[in-house]
């Protein structure tokens, strides 16, 4: 990025003190922020719309624990919280109602949600850790109108930090415009959402050979983790709530012992009741595709109940995962084809009809449906799903 636009909304911008980044004034210093932001991370961004939700019914356990951990009116004695699970349970759909929870809280005279960052793999802007902190900061100066002047002016004495280490935006962002507050024991403790800890890959970074890659993503998904404890080793009225894949750096890393002390870990495979969950999904799903057949007049297209033995077997079939039953349901909501049909034929001519589940990979049985979706694509489309595959 030129030097020449960081100053393109700037208007008989001075020099004071005779040191040029001392302070630039005309500047629009949040609008300067948010055009750094990655603005596709935050939760209500349209790029994510519609946002991941938990069905209602569904993830209750994990919810309340969240909320009974959080409490946003005290400090919780652990500020970081860490949600992990496989993929295919629901972590983001989880952030996503923790989020629209905090935001609908009624007799607030405050938002107890402070910022939110979803990172995400095939997104140049929110897989890498660039935009990380810039997008925090520009969140924090929204959401607590005493903050937001101060980070003004940390903008303003140095536009350029936005090309500084993120440790050092950590720093004049977020820390010392909290800490131009004077005493912050009585302000209202916020909540920081990130999700997708795992899929934060620094694409930035020309991927070299496999092992290269791998490791660069293990330093960049632990910088971000250093980041965060940094954050609140100033005793910030902040509380992270982080969610992400189990994967071993970050297991070891929030383990080890600065990390122990003031992280609250929380596995979701062991809390709650998937299965159940799943199967609350299932059925308010199928009963909805069944009620819009009816309404189409078409009887040979779920016009009758769903037989509960096809319900079953579709609901032990994912095995509590999430994944697999939202993949399912899009694929049979298909109002040209026929639902029923569709369903049966995944549950009992599909190609995973002989995994061993019970040695398999978590997702071998999700692997097996892909492919049985794939292969059920009319024969006279194949050639055209063919190229585009090839092309993604």
């Amino acid at each position: 990025m030129s030097g020449a636009s960081y100053f393109k909304h700037a208007k008989n911008f001075v020099a004071k003190n005779t040191t040029f980044n001392t302070y630039v004034s005309g500047i629009d210093a949040l609008q300067f922020l948010y055009e750094h932001a990655a603005t596709g991370a935050m939760h209500d961004s349209d790029e994510r719309y519609p946002p991941p939700m938990c069905h209602p019914g569904t993830r209750e356990i994990v919810i309340v624990r969240i909320k009974d951990w959080y409490g946003f009116q005290t400090m919780p004695d652990k500020p970081i919280m860490w949600v992990h699970a496989p993929a295919g349970y629901g972590k983001t759909a989880i952030a996503g109602t923790i989020s629209k929870l905090l935001e609908e809280m009624e007799g607030l005279d405050f938002s107890p949600l402070g910022a939110t960052f979803h990172f995400w793999r095939t997104s140049p802007e929110r897989n890498s850790p660039a935009r990380f902190i810039i997008t925090i900061a520009y969140q924090l100066a929204m959401s607590i109108p005493k903050l937001t002047p101060h980070i003004e002016n940390a903008v303003k004495r140095n536009p350029m930090i936005l090309r500084k280490t993120l440790e050092v935006q950590l720093m004049k962002l977020i820390v010392e415009p909290f800490k131009a507050l004077g005493e912050l024991g009585d302000m209202p403790n916020r909540l920081v959402i990130v999700d997708g800890l795992d899929e934060c890959i620094n694409s930035d970074q020309e991927c070299r050979v496999d092992r290269q890659y791998a490791e660069d993503q293990e330093k960049v998904q632990i910088r971000i983790l250093d980041l965060i404890h940094n954050l609140q080793s100033h005793h910030l009225p902040l509380s992270f709530l982080i969610l992400s894949r189990p994967e071993a750096w970050i297991k070891q890393h929030i383990q080890s012992a600065p990390f122990e002390r003031v992280v609250e870990a929380v596995d979701l495979y062991a809390l709650g009741d998937h299965v159940k969950d799943t199967e609350t999904y299932i059925r308010a799903e199928l009963s909805r595709i069944a009620a819009r057949d009816r309404e189409d007049g078409t009887p040979d297209r779920g016009d009758e109940a769903w037989p509960e033995n096809v319900v079953q077997a579709f609901v032990q079939r994912t095995e509590g995962h999430i994944l697999y039953a939202s993949t399912v349901i899009r694929h049979i909501d298909n109002p040209y084809g026929d639902p029923r049909k569709l369903l049966e034929s995944i549950l009992y001519n599909s190609l995973d009809r002989d995994v061993d589940l019970a040695h398999s990979s978590s997702f071998s049985s999700l692997n097996a449906l892909y492919m049985h979706i794939l292969q059920s694509c009319p024969k006279s489309n194949r050639p055209i799903m063919v190229e585009l595959s090839w092309t993604v």
